[in-house]
């Protein structure tokens, strides 16, 4: 989001002093962050290099949060004072934005620890008073109108690096409300966002997760990480006593989870209707203006093309040798590679994979793998899954819970596409045309994925170690696409509901989620059955709290998979396109920026392209179980 107002933080405020938060996580970490020191603990000291250093930025920020009252009234008086308040405002956001980061980084790597959380939501707290205080700028911007703004960036050459945000403002005239009540609006933003807060918490640090008994005897705490590791084991019983017990769990709270996710699509559809959209997909899609034809258009093609989907969910039954096909078999490897993939293995392998990017870049993650970016291993009430974050002028940090295995190998790609693309963006673009949309963000990351898996494919040493590549990027596929497009349908047809308002408990969305859960694995039809139980998996996917977010895996891997075969069959300047599109960051409008890297996402092209691919990658496997012997 540009920089206009201050983006606000996502968690309830405190009022706690910082001080006192200070002394009390000091005691709890370690105020030097010794443990950083080790190469798979991310440097938190490159943003501050001390709680106390912390704590004096945050002090300076409230101290100056004043000075922009200075440019209430005034934006018209020139195209100067029009810079000098914008330039105002950035830099106060870009501050914000780094104590942000701080503060979830060093709460996520222990949710239990309550002192880190208060200080991320001391930090929500300091957000909303700016987000207050700069409430006034995108009334009166639109006040001041596009032919005055148009003159003004002529006169005045510090104005050009807030032309794309200033456009997005002016965009947004019609949905935009008068001083008082974007103030009001800001004000109310963190008692707002109580859904997402508890659903975080409990998921992360208080669920009681199950401990499961494994077929060799061996017994496991079944949180997070270990249900992404023993949903995949080879033993049929022990994927099934998994994700039975983890999903039981979920099943035990489904009407506390039904309460969370429910007030988080209330509150989307209040905004939606202060904002005068007609629903809560138009608000979100307004944002980065979207066309709407772009998840229609997934939507329809996904439907259409479930019989590719079926096709290797018998495949994959076929080649586990199970006649009785359930969920549980989704996720279980057709073939078991001789290797384990430990960080070691993993960076080389990435690091190979990346070279069709240029020596630039693959020297710049090589740097970064080695510089404190990156908290690779999973611990008790560590937050789990991936991700890249970090703030503006710092180098990105990447949260992993790498478990040694291939999926894990992925991950690490993934998470550096985003971080590249974080820190290539950063480096060409001043902060308030920085930060990229997802609808771009994604693409970065799974074109790593793409070229990932196009070499281990080129080295694979046996058949059945190109069969077992062969089948994870298809199952790539089916999870980032299809899985993708099936959230994107439930979560569109939950907020539909509760835009024309209705109510939704935990059953009816379970009730929801299943039928298009059996639909999409072709229940009905003798494909893969579906259990009752795992209609509640809606419960554990953290992403619904972020409005519309998911959708854009399933655009972006389309797009990717065209952009990767571009760059590997050596189309001149394929390579170049894709960099471009990461440098360009937020200066333009994300559909136009992909469109101009060669991939229109409101057309069939990318989507038909991609099922071309999964059957060619079916095919490949054919032919191998062809010529085994019978």
């Amino acid at each position: 989001m540009p920089a206009i107002p201050i983006p606000t933080m996502t968690y309830a405020a405190s009022t706690r002093p910082i001080a006192a938060l200070a002394i009390a996580i000091a005691a709890m970490c370690g105020a030097t962050h010794a443990a950083e020191a080790l190469p798979d603990r991310w440097r938190l000291a490159d943003l501050y290099p001390s709680i106390a250093a912390w704590e004096a930025e945050a002090q300076q920020i409230e101290a100056r949060a004043g000075e922009i009252a200075a440019c209430r009234g005034r934006l018209g008086d020139s195209a100067r004072r029009l810079a000098e308040c914008l330039d105002l405002n950035a830099g106060l956001a870009e501050r914000m934005e780094r104590l942000g980061a701080y503060a979830a980084l060093l709460s996520d790597e222990d949710t239990g620890l309550s002192a880190p959380l208060e200080l991320r939501q001391r930090a929500d707290l300091l957000s909303s008073r700016l987000d207050e205080a700069t409430a006034f700028l995108r009334p009166e911007l639109i006040t001041l109108g596009r032919p005055t703004i148009e003159r003004f960036g002529i006169e005045e050459p510090a104005l050009r690096k807030h032309r794309q945000p200033l456009k997005v403002v002016l965009r947004g005239a019609d949905h935009t409300l008068d001083a008082r009540a974007e103030s009001l609006l800001a004000t109310l933003g963190p008692v707002t966002s109580g859904g997402g807060a508890a659903y975080s918490i409990l998921s992360g640090a208080e669920l009681p997760w199950p401990k499961v008994r494994l077929s060799d005897g061996t017994e496991v705490l079944l949180d997070q990480a270990a249900y992404g590791k023993y949903r995949q084991t080879i033993d049929r019983g022990d994927r099934q006593r998994t994700m039975q017990a983890f999903f039981g769990t979920w099943k035990a709270f489904e009407r506390t989870f039904g309460v969370t996710f429910y007030e988080s699509l209330k509150r989307d559809a209040a905004y939606a209707k202060v904002r005068g959209y007609p629903d809560s997909l138009a608000h979100r899609l307004d944002s980065d203006n979207l066309p709407r034809a772009v998840i229609d258009m997934l939507v329809a093609q996904t439907n259409a093309n479930l019989p590719t989907l079926h096709r290797y969910l018998r495949m994959r039954a076929r080649l586990l040798k199970v006649s009785d096909p359930g969920y549980p078999d989704a996720y279980s490897p057709l073939v078991q590679v001789a290797s384990a993939f430990p960080l070691a293995r993993s960076e080389t392998l990435m690091l190979a994979a990346l070279r069709p990017l240029g020596d630039a870049y693959v020297s710049t993650v090589a740097d970064g793998l080695r510089s404190g970016w990156m908290d690779v291993y999973p611990r008790p009430r560590k937050r789990s899954g991936a991700y890249a974050g970090g703030a503006y002028g710092v180098h990105p940090y990447l949260l992993l819970n790498h478990n040694d295995d291939y999926e894990s190998l992925t991950t690490l790609a993934h998470e550096w596409g985003h971080a590249m693309h974080a820190h290539l963006a950063h480096r060409a673009q001043p902060f308030v045309t920085a930060d990229s949309a997802i609808f771009v963000a994604e693409i970065a990351s799974t074109l790593n994925e793409a070229l990932l898996v196009d070499h281990m494919l080129k080295t694979a040493g046996s058949d059945d170690e190109r069969l077992f590549y062969l089948a994870s990027a298809l199952d790539t596929l089916r999870a980032t696409f299809f899985r993708q497009a099936m959230f994107t349908e439930f979560e569109r047809e939950a907020h539909a509901r509760v835009d024309r308002g209705e109510t939704l408990s935990g059953e009816s969305l379970s009730r929801l989620y299943l039928d298009l859960l059996r639909r999409h694995h072709g229940h009905s039809d003798g494909v893969m059955r579906i259990d009752d139980l795992y209609g509640v998996e809606w419960a554990y996917i953290p992403h619904f709290y972020s409005p519309f977010y998911v959708f854009q895996y399933a655009t972006s891997i389309a797009a990717s998979s065209l952009l990767a075969d571009a760059i590997l069959s050596g189309q001149a300047g394929a390579a170049r396109r894709v960099l471009d599109l990461l440098r360009a960051g937020g200066s333009a409008d994300p559909y136009d920026l992909v469109k101009a890297a060669g991939v229109d996402l409101a057309g069939e092209a990318p989507y038909q392209a991609l099922i071309a691919r999964m059957n060619r990658l079916m095919d490949e496997i054919e032919a191998i179980e062809a010529r085994r012997p019978r």
